[in-house]
């Protein structure tokens, strides 16, 4: 790979050379070969996920149960108090909010109401029956609380043909042609499963109507290529923008189409903006770790911007993981007195991992040991391990619904550029991927002041630059309430965002999208501190696009406007090397 490597800068270290970021990495005893070679062949037969820690909870939670025969009848009468309100249908529940399965009319007529409100009293019933009795570890029961969830989730009425109107109205309407349809979507996404994965199903194209804002890369090594955007504007504010995205996904959710990107945004509003496209990573990059990440990437960006430049100051944003290794980069440069940032934007980004949501289901010690052993044999984590345990958090939205529309109903999503970057999947190297759920998840260093950065330790106390902190309310790979407590952890200017939408949706928020609000505040340093849910109530919500608050804020830190700086700088090594969106992002 040494051919790719274009700067001035050393390539890549080896795994010797790189210091590693904390012992804890590092197990007492190495685990033995043949031992990974089982583990990993096993993990191909339970879809990566431990059976050890299922059987720990189940074992913890019945064991407690039995032990507690007040809690059984309790649970014994709750049954009866639910079997007597089905019988009486001025009781019936309503789905909550989040629920699409019984949203068809015809679920209010007999029998259908009956069998949609046995069903969500069911629910009901198993939702109350899995807090556990007192005495069960909360992780046990979470963990049988998420199976059973996704037991039910399978056994919903929705799912069957001869119990969904929708499904009834749809085959006798189209006399069964519905489910040719279906049968051959079905057969069409196994060929593609066969045969890698469909990367794109042809009406969005990277370089033709996504991620086509101009620009040229103006920096490549090993892992990142660096993307210069030219301006449109005949000045621009002297604070370049860095975005830093996140590696677990192609850099373009932040420039899919002219009328939803982001990047174009900021260019339009007189921002010189660069971005980082990191590279999918594959076995000979096992070795890479979070430290790379951020001295080759974040870094390395960095020296690169200063070289185009001149010294200004940059306004650096990190979106998701590359949030997280920003605000890593952040703490380190405070520590070094490295002044180079004038702000910080963290989007849907964790630095505090103590309640992550259920993503922390998949990241106890015997989970993250089986999970080590299938990366230590492949190299790296595949893109369709991490989707089957982001598609296990919303089975309703990303398994259920898609098999009753495409097979059942034989009908097709309408294509979209999210969904097009969506199946454009990234890798996760072994060491970088390893690192991060030991230290991040499973014991919280960078929170708790044990993370290393360079051979010394970092606190993100000592970031002193704005920050500009953006969340989303149903975000479920990072809640928005776990983003939040960056409060907790600098006593700094921090601007907090909620905004509607998901990861993903929340974040791709342009002006003009209907139906999009946000909440803001802002807390002053050494401003006194409120709660998630304090904040929440005192916010007011406002209706549009959250990115008219940030670039006002980031206006509001920046100078005044001066010419656009040159693409690239020739003689300090960082010459023009293609046009935007360069190879990286292509390689699959």
């Amino acid at each position: 790979m040494a051919d790719l490597f274009v700067s001035k800068v050393s390539p890549l270290t080896s795994a010797a050379e790189t210091p590693i970021a904390s012992l804890r990495t590092i197990p007492a005893a190495e685990p033995l070969s043949i031992d990974r070679v089982v583990h990993a062949a096993e993990a191909r037969l339970t879809g990566s996920l431990s059976t050890i820690s299922l059987a720990l909870a189940y074992l913890d939670f019945a064991w407690h149960l039995a032990n507690s025969p007040g809690r059984q009848i309790q649970l014994a009468c709750r049954a009866f108090e639910l079997f007597e309100q089905l019988t009486k249908s001025e009781q019936w529940i309503n789905p909550s909010p989040q629920d699409w399965r019984f949203d068809d009319p015809a679920w209010n007529d007999y029998p259908f109401n009956v069998i949609a409100q046995s069903f969500l009293l069911t629910e009901e019933w198993w939702r109350e029956a899995t807090t556990g009795p007192a005495g069960v570890a909360k992780s046990h029961s979470d963990v049988v609380a998420f199976a059973m969830r996704q037991i039910l989730d399978m056994c919903s009425p929705s799912n069957y043909p001869w119990l969904n109107p929708e499904v009834l109205r749809a085959t006798v309407g189209q006399a069964g042609f519905n489910f040719v349809k279906g049968t051959c979507n079905f057969v069409e996404d196994v060929v593609g499963a066969a045969i890698g994965g469909k990367q794109n199903d042809g009406h969005f194209i990277v370089g033709k109507n996504m991620a086509v804002t101009p620009g040229k890369v103006v920096f490549q090594n090993e892992l990142i290529e660096l993307i210069q955007y030219e301006p449109a504007t005949t000045t621009v504010r002297p604070e370049p923008v860095l975005i830093v995205p996140a590696w677990i996904m192609k850099y373009y959710i932040l420039d899919l189409s002219p009328e939803n990107s982001l990047i174009r945004h900021l260019v339009s509003q007189g921002f010189t903006v660069f971005c980082i496209s990191w590279r999918n990573p594959d076995a000979g990059m096992r070795d890479v770790s979070i430290d790379d990440y951020r001295r080759h990437g974040v870094m390395t960006a960095l020296d690169a911007i200063r070289a185009i430049c001149g010294n200004a100051k940059v306004h650096a944003c990190g979106y998701c993981l590359g949030g997280t290794i920003l605000a890593i980069a952040a703490a380190t440069m405070a520590r070094d007195r490295d002044d180079q940032l004038a702000t910080v934007t963290l989007l849907a980004a964790q630095t505090d991992f103590s309640e992550p949501g259920e993503l922390q289901l998949f990241t106890d010690e015997s989970q993250l040991a089986l999970l080590d052993d299938v990366m230590w044999r492949q190299g790296y984590l595949d893109s369709t391990q991490m989707a089957g345990a982001f598609q296990l958090l919303r089975s309703n939205d990303l398994i259920w619904s898609r098999i009753i529309k495409s097979y059942m109903l034989g009908k097709r999503e309408q294509p979209s550029d999210l969904m097009a970057w969506n199946a454009d999947a990234t890798r996760m190297p072994y060491r970088m991927h390893s690192e991060y759920l030991h230290q991040m998840f499973l014991h919280n260093d960078l929170a708790e002041g044990r993370y290393i950065a360079g051979s010394e330790s970092i606190a993100l106390q000592d970031i002193h630059v704005p920050i500009f902190a953006v969340s989303t309310e149903t975000d479920h790979v990072a809640p928005w309430r776990s983003v939040y407590k960056i409060h907790l952890l600098n006593s700094g200017d921090i601007t907090f965002i909620l905004t509607s939408g998901g990861h993903n949706a929340g974040i791709v928020s342009e002006p003009g999208h209907p139906g999009r609000y946000f909440r803001a505040m802002n807390r002053p340093p050494k401003g006194s501190y409120l709660s998630p849910d304090e904040w929440e109530a005192r916010a007011a919500k406002q209706g549009g696009s959250w990115w008219l608050a940030w670039v006002d804020w980031l206006k509001g830190h920046s100078g005044a406007e001066l010419s656009p700086p040159p693409l690239g700088a020739p003689e300090a090594g960082y010459p023009i090397l293609e046009a935007a969106p360069g190879s990286y992002v292509r390689e699959h």
